[in-house]
């Protein structure tokens, strides 16, 4: 018999894609579990646009489908984002300081989520995939499990009578160096994936994202695979 055209196929996965650590690891974690893997990266016209690019590279790796949405015109329209006006300055530091308010892009996982549920639907897919984490709780409201609840209603909603995927946030609870050292147990490539906030041609090292995955490494005890700018590479103790 066919498949129930009013349900979603079990096996296929539309994972929401940056291109960083920690949706690299999101990737390899449902291609571990054997899943239909297609990635979805939303380009909302952030300047850090090596993202995209690393997006592109960590999909190959993995040979799954990819996906890019163009919503870059979007990115034109949020002034005093970091990410996205270049007339605000990317700030360095921790990334659980109060200047990191500034990388806030209104609305951002939202707009990425809902753009990957759309295309979950029409393809049918049983889940949607999203790689926010525990510490991410510090600055941006839309990475909290209250999020993740809402959103998951929040589809059931729109798409009643439809083949309707789920949300799924494996790493919600979990710390930056845990989905380190799990990327790396799983093999993934690490070392292709970009955090930097900044759009130069190398990580920084400087920014909050950059602080935080240089600490994600040093606390999980790994090699940190990063090539920074001022050219130290933190590595595992003997």
């Amino acid at each position: 018999m066919g498949q129930d055209i009013d349900k979603p196929d079990p096996f296929t996965v539309v994972v929401v894609l940056s291109g960083g650590l920690d949706s690299t690891t999101l990737l390899a974690h449902y291609a571990a579990l054997g899943s239909r893997l297609l990635a979805v990266t939303v380009d909302y016209g952030q300047r850090h646009r090596r993202e995209i690019e690393a997006a592109r590279a960590v999909t190959a790796h993995f040979g799954a489908r990819h996906l890019v949405a163009d919503l870059s015109d979007l990115g034109r329209l949020l002034k005093g984002s970091a990410l996205t006006d270049k007339q605000v300055d990317v700030p360095d530091g921790h990334y659980a300081e109060a200047s990191m308010r500034s990388t806030v892009v209104p609305n951002r996982n939202a707009v990425l989520a809902n753009v990957a549920v759309s295309i979950a639907v029409a393809e049918r897919a049983s889940v949607v995939a999203l790689g926010m984490h525990a510490g991410d709780h510090f600055v941006y409201p839309d990475c909290r499990p209250a999020f993740v609840s809402a959103l998951n209603t929040l589809v059931g909603v729109a798409n009643e009578g439809f083949p309707t995927p789920r949300i799924e946030a494996p790493f919600i609870h979990w710390s930056k160096s845990d989905i380190a050292a799990h990327g790396t147990r799983l093999g993934a490539p690490l070392g292709e994936s970009w955090s930097c906030y900044k759009g130069g041609e190398r990580h920084c090292g400087t920014c909050g994202t950059c602080f935080e995955r240089r600490e994600a490494f040093r606390e999980a005890g790994l090699a940190d695979p990063t090539d920074y700018i001022d050219g130290v590479t933190e590595f595992a103790a003997p």
